[in-house]
């Protein structure tokens, strides 16, 4: 007998692009980065086809490691949001879905 796959049960959360890191949250922090990034490019913080911070930058202005904000920047790769031009950076989509 095949076991359930167990449910995720997580209180969603909304996050605004000016909104820190809360470290005791339920979502964890690379969630939350997203969550904020993705804010920001519907704000229209970073316009289509133009580069977002580089991690390092990234990490020192929410206070978390780099591989935490290359965990959040993947999200939002998956998403169709971002994308990696290589050697060049990370840019935001020209038609975020």
């Amino acid at each position: 007998m095949r076991e359930q796959p167990r449910a995720r049960y997580r209180l969603t959360m909304e996050f605004g692009p000016d909104d820190v890191i809360d470290r005791e949250a339920p979502e964890a922090p690379f969630e939350q980065l997203a969550a904020i990034l993705r804010a920001r490019i519907s704000r229209g913080d970073w316009q289509p086809r133009r580069q977002i911070p580089p991690a390092e930058q990234l990490g020192e202005q929410y206070k978390l490691s780099r591989p935490t904000v290359r965990r959040a920047v993947e999200v939002l790769i998956t998403e169709g949001l971002l994308e990696i031009r290589h050697p060049r950076g990370t840019f935001v989509t020209e038609h975020p879905r």
